[in-house]
């Protein structure tokens, strides 16, 4: 007599999704088993996010069934979700940063706290420790959440997915939305092996655009494209070079970061920095950054390297040595200044300083330029349209008009749209802060693509990515930060490429 057939923790059934203008999701269906972790992969715009929000009660669908342990089910909004077991990682993080930490964890369930309107904060804070041991990061339940690093941040919001576990009465199924995305790896061990821990209580839906990372956590993994799911195959049968191509219908190409598009950068000195310090985070660092070059900034998080980029950006101050563009001393005390100055910055979180969500994708390519477009304190709306057209049709943005709010963008085309920005600003140096973070391998190449076709125009690149095989793979030089202070330095050219092991025994 054989065994009745598992039903599954969590199913979605021929579901679909539309916006205006959009099919998002096409007659999905997908099962998770108890106590596994499924891989969720496509391009940037296949879906995942809109499946994502409709299985944490984000969204509703328009038709198909949510089952949960094999009975239909349905879910109001996100706390209804969370009532019956489903947890969500965001990817572009829901921590309030004016809160603590354990207010944060807390937020919409302090009433187990709360007797006579009053809160217990002793015992809310205990119990918010608690969580954070479970993902093994030391952070101070009492500490404000925009003291924290971005990598402390997103351990912190998976501490808060798994409160799920004190009130949920069923199995748990906790998304994990792009959760690797800024972490260390030491980080992403603690994270992975988090998981596998709690396999015997909890199911786990991951996306990530990083497919090693996909093939090593998941069990099984489905694969979506345009709104629907293309391939479903088991983790141990598949490689990256077989996802990448079930994903955007082409192979793995070996120049992936477009090696033979790297002409050599040209002899003009756009950026120098002598002796360049601020107080405790980096010190006495120098360069020259010369036009049509990518200079890559490798380094583990706290190197200096962040906040280097950010005093490039206008944002930290330096309070010793010399910054001199195009040969003169500047001390760039605002981001406005480095904007007239010709610095654009295309941030790692592009949705919080890149864009303005709300407005139409034709305001944001302009916004950094509105001084162009206004006469008597007035738009020239005609003109305005003008430009937008012009670079969604040279940067390939997809986006059903350019009155499109660039909330309703995949992260890849906002990322264009950012580009665009400060390209229609005529920036002669952009600074690209992990600019591949949350998106897929498609999208990725596109940006490296831009990336070569804004050097060979003369433009000069600042780089920190999330990666260190982007980060050599894209530069013309690499700089090697450690403490605050540089430890290395080397050439990458085409056919000179360091090794990344040349290079970590510099970082750590």
């Amino acid at each position: 007599m054989s065994a009745a057939p598992q039903v599954a923790a969590l199913s979605l059934v021929n579901v679909d999704k539309r916006f205006p203008g959009v099919h998002a999701l096409k007659s999905v269906s997908i099962d998770i088993m108890r106590g596994e972790v499924i891989g969720l992969i496509g391009e940037n715009g296949a879906g995942k996010s809109t499946l994502m929000k409709i299985l944490s009660g984000v969204y509703q669908p328009d038709s198909g069934e949510i089952r949960i342990a094999g009975n239909p089910a349905s879910f109001e909004n996100a706390a209804d979700a969370n009532r019956k077991g489903i947890g969500m990682v965001f990817q572009e993080q829901s921590l309030l940063t004016n809160m603590t930490v354990g207010e944060n964890i807390y937020l919409g369930n302090e009433a187990q706290f709360t007797r006579f309107g009053i809160v217990d904060w002793k015992a809310l804070y205990a119990a918010a420790a608690r969580q954070l041991a479970k993902v093994q990061v030391d952070v101070d339940p009492r500490a404000r959440a925009d003291t924290l690093s971005f990598a402390a941040r997103q351990m912190v919001e998976l501490a808060k997915a798994l409160t799920l576990e004190d009130h949920a009465g069923d199995h748990l199924v906790i998304l994990l939305d792009e959760p690797t995305s800024v972490l260390e790896r030491a980080e992403i061990d603690i994270l992975f092996a988090r998981v596998r821990a709690l396999k015997s209580r909890a199911s786990f839906i991951f996306v990530s655009h990083r497919l090693d990372e996909v093939l090593e956590l998941s069990d099984r993994i489905y694969v979506m494209k345009d709104g629907a799911v293309v391939a479903h195959l088991n983790a141990a049968e598949a490689d990256t070079t077989r996802l990448h191509h079930l994903m955007v219908g082409r192979s793995l190409q070996a120049e992936y970061y477009r090696e033979p598009l790297q002409q050599p950068y040209r002899d003009e000195v756009v950026l120098e920095a002598e002796g360049l310090s601020l107080g405790h985070a980096y010190r006495d660092v120098s360069f020259k950054l010369h036009a049509g070059e990518i200079l890559g900034i490798a380094g583990v998080i706290g190197s200096g390297r962040e906040e280097l980029t950010r005093t490039l950006a206008g944002f930290a101050p330096h309070d010793g040595g010399k910054l001199r563009i195009s040969g003169r001393d500047v001390r760039l005390t605002t981001p406005a200044e480095a904007v007239d100055l010709g610095i654009g910055y295309i941030p790692r979180e592009r949705r919080v300083e890149g864009l303005v969500l709300f407005l139409p994708v034709s305001a944001n390519v302009t916004l950094a330029d509105l001084g162009r477009l206004t006469r008597y304190g007035l738009i020239d709306s005609g003109e305005e349209r003008r430009l937008a057209k012009s670079w969604v049709e040279r940067l390939k943005v997809k986006t059903p008009t350019i009155n499109t709010l660039c909330l309703n963008l995949s992260g890849g085309n906002q990322q264009k749209v950012v580009l665009a920005k400060w390209l229609q600003a005529k920036a002669r140096i952009l600074i690209l802060d992990h600019p591949t973070r949350g998106l897929d391998v498609g999208a990725k190449e596109e940006v490296y693509d831009l990336a070569r076709a804004v050097t060979a125009e003369g433009l000069a690149v600042i780089l920190t990515s999330d990666t260190l095989e982007e980060t050599i793979g894209l530069s013309h030089t690499l700089m090697v930060m450690r403490d605050g202070l540089i430890t290395h330095r080397t050439d990458a050219s085409p056919g000179h490429k360091p090794r990344q092991v040349d290079l970590i025994g510099h970082m750590v």
